[in-house]
């Protein structure tokens, strides 16, 4: 598994101040070998997109355990969409109820990840998902 030369942005959008999990992910995507951004907290979907396109971001994961990741998702496809980057692929964590995996799914997200999940399968779904990316 390498993750070399793909640039992942990990953001916590919104107003949920825990960011364990996010930093959890950044690190463990940083040990296989991608180039990682993380925003920090309490960022809004525009400055995401922002620096997704700045940064020539692959792939986007945000980290929500507010219960508006349905809100912020849209909100972020948007945003991409409007600014040209719709190619950006999306992923979600944190504690996203079971029932709305499908919704998520439909909506574009490449993947919904949680914390009974294994970081190396998680980190292992991500770069199956980044490998079809030229």
């Amino acid at each position: 598994m390498s993750l070399k030369k793909k640039r992942i942005l990990i953001a916590k959008p919104g107003l949920d101040g825990h960011d364990v999990g996010a930093k959890i992910i950044a690190l463990a995507l940083r040990d296989a070998g991608a180039d990682v951004i993380y925003t920090g907290l309490r960022r809004s979907p525009d400055y995401i997109v922002r620096i997704a396109i700045d940064e020539d971001i692959d792939m986007v994961g945000l980290s929500i355990l507010s219960g508006s990741h349905i809100e912020l998702v849209e909100d972020v496809f948007v945003k991409l969409r409007e600014a040209g980057a719709d190619d950006v692929k999306l992923f979600v964590g944190g504690t996203i109820p079971k029932e709305d995996h499908d919704m998520l799914l439909a909506a574009g997200v490449t993947g919904v990840f949680t914390s009974e999940m294994k970081i190396e399968n998680v980190i292992a779904e991500i770069d199956r998902q980044l490998s079809s990316v030229a």
